[in-house]
């Protein structure tokens, strides 16, 4: 079966000081296997990250499943589970990187990368070397590992929240426009991270802008205007 299967998905919203419901998306179908990488590109508002939102159950579906094969519980709809099985999933199996940073407030940086590994079971010496790594591979001045993240740049913080997010090397990674304000070395190790989770089994779903950066990396593209899977050589650049 596949890894991911998104069947008949659809998602609204309501307004509640116009007292107006609006569709977001509707009709989305897709699916991928263990070990793929599938990309979603379309214009701002389409659905793309509503669909990734969806998948993480920041949001709840309004329509359609979104199934799910964990080695955990088996196969299951993402739509209906319970929230402890969903704290489960994200703590154990499925990761999220997007533009944005949040975390507790008085926590290193390194301290935030070595607690996503204790929570995961690694003992105190494994998650403090490999968070050691993670921070050194995104190039994050070590004079910043024991300083708070709120005091770092938009991009320091973005890579700051990759690594947290990789260094757990997920079944399921959900990643949301993961270069946004990225310089281009530092999307360069973004995408060897990718690739050898790739190469490792990680399934992947992502939101990219930068249709150069997905050509090669991605094993099929959807398109949200043409409500299809592609090539990223048929892609058509969106505007962000």
């Amino acid at each position: 079966m596949a890894m991911l299967e998104i069947v008949d998905f659809g998602k609204r919203f309501t307004i509640h000081h116009l007292g107006k419901t609006m569709n977001a998306i509707q009709s989305i179908n897709l699916s991928l296997e263990a070990g793929e990488f599938i990309g979603i590109v379309g214009k701002s508002g389409s659905g793309k990250s509503t669909i990734l939102k969806s998948i993480y159950r920041t949001y709840l579906p309004d329509e359609g499943k979104i199934m799910y094969d964990s080695e955990r519980f088996g196969e299951i709809d993402l739509a209906q589970v319970s929230e402890r099985q969903m704290l489960y999933l994200r703590k154990y199996e499925i990761g999220y990187v997007s533009q944005f940073l949040s975390v507790m407030p008085r926590t290193t940086c390194r301290q935030l990368v070595t607690n996503a590994l204790l929570e995961m079971g690694e003992s105190e010496a494994v998650a403090f070397e490999e968070a050691e790594k993670a921070l050194a591979h995104f190039e994050l001045d070590p004079k910043l590992w024991d300083s708070y993240p709120n005091t770092f740049s938009g991009g320091e913080k973005l890579r700051l929240n990759i690594a947290m997010a990789t260094v757990k090397k997920p079944r399921l990674l959900l990643l949301d426009e993961p270069t946004a304000s990225l310089d281009q070395q530092s999307k360069i190790k973004v995408r060897e991270i990718i690739e050898k989770l790739k190469n490792q089994g990680t399934t992947l779903v992502g939101i990219f802008h930068d249709i150069e950066f997905m050509d090669g990396l991605c094993d099929k593209v959807y398109d949200m205007q043409k409500r299809q899977l592609t090539t990223t050589k048929e892609v058509v650049s969106y505007e962000s």
